[in-house]
């Protein structure tokens, strides 16, 4: 992430994996996909916390 404020991060989270899910839902994506999506927003998330916590 960058100096992106926790609740935006969260927010993009949030929204990105709900994307990710409907995809799912409607058949777009496999679930290896999905997963996959979902494994890397959390990675992100992560991410976002950790700067905030540095920073």
């Amino acid at each position: 992430m960058s100096d992106e404020p926790i609740e935006d991060a969260v927010e993009r989270f949030l929204d990105e994996t709900e994307t990710a899910l409907t995809d799912y839902d409607r058949g777009y994506a496999d679930a290896d996909a999905t997963l996959s999506v979902v494994r890397t927003r959390i990675d992100e998330l992560a991410a976002a916390v950790d700067d905030g916590e540095r920073g």
